[in-house]
């Protein structure tokens, strides 16, 4: 479906009108330089490592669902090498138990006591391989961790260390033996993104440089994960202007109301689009969001939201559709009000 032509409002009216933090100068060459060390091993993917990238400085989880042998597993522990923080990788099995995702209490004979083990989401980065294909009470193990940055084990509250992000993977193909995750932990991902085939140029260019190319255990960091905390805190001082909350407001209030929706945006999710948004400013240096900005990741942001009614599943539609129809027919704020 066609997108509506773009609103051009000027800086000015976007701009902060009363004195603001701003961000540090910074930002914009750390993404940059987050965004080249990714690309060494992820090859003709721009796209989908800026998006993860901006998903990590906005403090958000990504959901990745795609055929596999596209690159997920590789982009994750490019994101965990390049911060240099920690990593762990947890299979997601229908063996899986809660506890080998949050950790477990035992008791040490020696001292006569019970000890915390962490479990694999102890990590600055982790990767919920598969994440579909575990049970529903192991896929809730994580609602904890990825809202509230903490795990509660035996009564025991234990903190994440930040950066924490969840990086998780499904395969919408292979539908046998997975169960789905259920809205309330769709809701908990700030962003959904397809990896994608890469282009035959690209694709011709991973042949050829298989043996020189650039493994992901040989990236070096190119910030610290201090520093990625430092700016994802710093992005909440982003400005975003009345008019384009209300514009944030009505995209989810639009998907609330559509007849071919069951199910649309909650307030969490307009929340995430604003955050994203904001980050995607400070991505290339702005202090301020645009029009442009919650444009340009109102589908990744909205659509694992959203939840089409019987009668529009019957008729092909998809919520990519829906959400197209939405962004036409609200009104994008103009020059006027932005201030």
């Amino acid at each position: 479906m066609a997108q509506p032509e773009p609103s051009r409002p000027t800086a000015s009216l976007l701009e902060p009108t009363r004195e603001a933090t701003v961000l540090d100068t910074r930002v914009e060459p750390l993404f940059r330089a987050l965004v080249d060390n990714v690309e060494r091993v992820i090859q003709g993917k721009r796209e989908a490592v800026h998006l993860a990238l901006v998903c990590l400085l906005a403090s958000g989880h990504l959901l990745i669902e795609d055929v596999p042998g596209v690159g997920k597993t590789s982009l994750a522990k490019a994101i965990a090498r390049s911060i240099g923080g920690t990593w762990h990788r947890v299979q997601f099995t229908p063996d899986l138990l809660p506890s080998d995702v949050t950790g477990v209490s035992v008791w040490n004979r020696l001292t006569g006591e019970f000890e915390f083990r962490p479990g694999g989401v102890f990590a600055n980065v982790v990767l919920a391989d598969e994440i579909n294909r575990a049970s529903p009470k192991t896929q809730s193990a994580l609602l904890e961790a990825m809202e509230e940055r903490q795990v509660s084990v035996d009564g025991v509250t234990y903190p994440l260390e930040a950066p924490f992000m969840v990086i998780a993977t499904q395969n919408p193909i292979e539908l046998e033996g997975t169960y789905p995750l259920p809205e309330a932990q769709l809701d908990r991902f700030l962003m959904r993104i397809e990896m994608g085939y890469p282009d035959r140029a690209s694709e011709v260019a991973i042949l050829e440089s298989q043996t020189s190319h650039l493994a992901v255990e040989e990236l070096t960091p190119v910030v610290s994960a201090d520093e990625v905390t430092a700016v994802a805190d710093a992005i909440v001082t982003v400005h975003v202007a009345p008019a384009l909350r209300n514009y944030i407001v009505d995209l989810a209030d639009a998907t609330r109301r559509h007849h071919d929706l069951a199910l649309g945006a909650s307030p969490r999710g307009a929340l995430a689009l604003q955050r994203a948004a904001r980050a995607l400013a400070a991505s290339v240096g702005r202090d301020y969001v645009m029009p442009d900005d919650v444009k340009r990741v109102a589908s990744v942001v909205l659509e694992h939201r959203l939840l089409l009614t019987p009668d529009a599943e019957l008729r092909g539609l998809t919520p990519a559709d829906v959400l197209g129809d939405v962004l036409a027919s609200v009104a994008v704020p103009g020059a006027t009000g932005l201030q």
